[in-house]
């Protein structure tokens, strides 16, 4: 084992941040702030990737590969994200979910 931080330490850190981003997630009305609800969510699930990894398997890097391709999607998905809410934007002139009923070309 590693003589360093504790695995719980970074499980309970990974649990605070993913339960932070599914309620912001589940009760904010803001497109922005939903985004930067899932990437904190995408976050949590990065640690728990580099510390299982670290603790369970400390010569292999399974756990480094996926948490680079989830940052690599998470790139993509707020890129693309970003580009809607600015359509979003400039068609009702508010970033609102609940203002938001209609989605026509």
């Amino acid at each position: 084992m590693n003589a360093g931080i504790p695995l719980s330490y970074f499980l309970i850190l990974a649990a605070v941040m993913f339960f932070t981003g599914i309620y912001g997630f589940l009760t904010r009305r803001n497109l922005i702030t939903i985004l930067m609800s899932v990437e904190l969510i995408l976050n949590s699930v990065n640690i728990n990737f580099l510390a299982l990894n670290r603790y369970l398997f400390p010569h292999k890097l399974e756990g480094f590969f996926f948490s680079l391709f989830i940052i690599t999607v998470a790139a993509a998905e707020a890129a693309v994200a970003i580009a809607l809410i600015i359509n979003i934007y400039r068609r009702f002139t508010t970033i609102n979910v609940e203002d938001v009923n209609i989605m026509k070309y």
